[in-house]
């Protein structure tokens, strides 16, 4: 049975630090130049966010694929730089005329790390767990599976209840990641999958630590060891690289502070974009939010640009919805809510909101704590109150804000893509209802190419013009590096941080 906080909650997540994902993924890429791995090399990773588990089936959070996706666990399809599907442990698939039926031809030579090999049988027993065992509601995706069976040891058949554009998008993110039915009886210390990385060990409170897979069925990594190293402050995370103890940033904490790597020649500094739009989120359940114009009036509050150039030195992209720009169905709708103080006074005077004290609770990361202090400011400035709180993250704020809806606002990167759907339904933590948004979506799923595009549009400026939450900024792909490391993402469209792909 599905649990409860499935039900209510979303594999969001959670932090911008999530955000050195990459859309590449292991086994896929030569090393760069050709050359063979690197030996004894080895690379150390400095990020943010620590997991509260290894265990995405049951643990919400983006920490944790952004280790382990495509490095430990393979899918049967990826997303490459562009963001376009193609094979990972799938060789190459077929759809049926009706668009029910996907037919996958799979590897023949892929094992996993206890031993087993992978075959499509393994695949069944991976798609039917995560209906039947997975408790995170991104689970969800996989609900329009009617059938899925092994063909041959290297042929799975999956046939779906009705047409769905999402389906096998979703199979690309951690609900694709494929187990061995041996392998699963201690994920969250012990992950086995088929990938380029093996997991060593888990340092908590300090770092994890992968090892390369010598006996990877694809082309082998650069590094023999990675280890992502947790700092909780972005200080430390800075110093760290300035005095060798880790050769990458994943995730820029400071950007004002970016000039001492500028103008250091020892190091590369990446910029590029991100999906991970930072949401202002409202508690739709709460009284004073279902008046549409309160929720309008902390949107005309927000100077969104002094905002960016305040608490993330002008680095990001104004968004106005939650879709990003390297999506197809993207707008620009920051002008759906211009800032406009006068006006949000008079919606907050007519809502009867004026005055009003609203709980802004942050979870203990950057960019949340840093645009907190502006948004708090700035909705003051407009006739509310605003009375901020710190939660440890990642578990007080989950457990908090994420499963118990125990909050009127917060701020948060959702980084998981194409995730519009849904953070906005009556089920998750912002506890949107909109049945016109529902069945823009729906629409979008079953129809074609064109029409998934229009009603994606659709949906995406009905959630802009109904004010169901406030997007503050895209967060840019901010990393920082040793000059020699190579094969770091420019842009971070995915859930996992490629570490195949790395090399000197």
């Amino acid at each position: 049975m599905k649990s409860s906080y499935r039900k209510r909650a979303v594999a969001l997540v959670a932090s911008a630090v999530l955000l050195v994902l990459t859309a590449c993924s292991a086994g896929s890429t030569t090393t760069p130049g050709g050359s063979s791995p690197g030996g004894d090399q080895s690379l150390s990773i400095g990020l943010v966010a620590e997991p509260a588990s290894l265990d995405f089936t049951t643990t919400d959070g983006a920490a944790i694929p952004q280790a382990l996706l495509g490095n430990v666990y393979e899918r049967l399809v990826k997303q490459d730089d562009s963001g376009k599907i193609v094979p990972e442990l799938a060789k190459s698939w077929t759809l049926s005329p009706d668009r029910k039926t996907y037919t996958f031809d799979l590897v023949d030579n892929a094992t996993f790390t206890n031993g087993k090999p992978f075959t499509a049988a393994d695949a069944v027993f991976s798609i039917n767990r995560v209906k039947t065992a997975w408790t995170t509601s991104l689970a969800a995706a996989m609900d329009v599976v009617q059938e899925a069976k092994a063909l041959s040891p290297t042929q799975l058949q999956v046939t779906l209840s009705k047409p769905s554009n999402g389906w096998l998008f979703r199979m690309t993110t951690r609900i694709g990641a494929m187990f061995s039915e041996t392998g699963v009886s201690a994920l969250a210390t012990a992950p086995v999958g088929t990938g380029a990385f093996k997991f060593s060990k888990w340092n908590r409170g300090d770092s994890i630590v992968l090892l390369r897979n010598d006996d990877y069925w694809g082309t082998k990594p650069f590094f023999n060891q990675i280890t992502l190293k947790y700092f909780k402050d972005a200080t430390a995370l800075n110093n760290a690289l300035l005095t060798g103890t880790i050769n990458v940033i994943g995730t820029v904490q400071a950007p004002e502070a970016l000039s001492q790597f500028t103008s250091n020649d020892k190091y590369q500094v990446i910029e590029g974009t991100t999906n991970g739009e930072v949401l202002l989120s409202f508690n739709n359940s709460e009284p004073i939010f279902k008046d549409i114009r309160t929720r309008q009036a902390i949107r005309m509050a927000i100077d969104h640009k002094a905002l960016l150039d305040t608490c993330w030195a002008g680095r990001g992209k104004l968004i106005g919805s939650m879709v990003p720009p390297t999506d197809p169905w993207y707008e620009d709708l920051t002008s759906v809510a211009p800032y406009d103080q006068a006006k949000a006074k008079s919606l907050l005077q007519a809502s009867g909101a004026a005055g009003k004290t609203l709980r802004l609770r942050l979870p203990t990361l950057p960019y949340a704590i840093s645009c907190g202090q502006v948004v708090k400011s700035q909705l003051e400035q407009a006739g509310l109150k605003v009375a901020i709180d710190q939660l440890e993250f990642p578990a007080a704020w989950l457990t908090s804000v994420l499963k118990n809806a125990d909050y009127d606002m917060s701020i948060i990167a959702h980084v998981e893509p194409r995730d519009l759907g849904s953070v906005f339904n009556a089920k998750y933590y912002t506890r949107y209802d909109d049945p016109t948004l529902q069945q823009y979506l729906a629409a979008a799923d079953a129809g074609d190419e064109a029409a998934q595009v229009d009603n994606m549009k659709k949906a995406a400026r009905r959630i802009s013009e109904q004010a169901a939450a406030d997007w503050l900024f895209l967060l840019p792909n901010l990393m920082v590096a040793d000059k020699d490391v190579k094969g770091l993402p420019q842009n971070a469209i995915t859930e996992n941080f490629d570490l195949t792909k790395l090399a000197r």
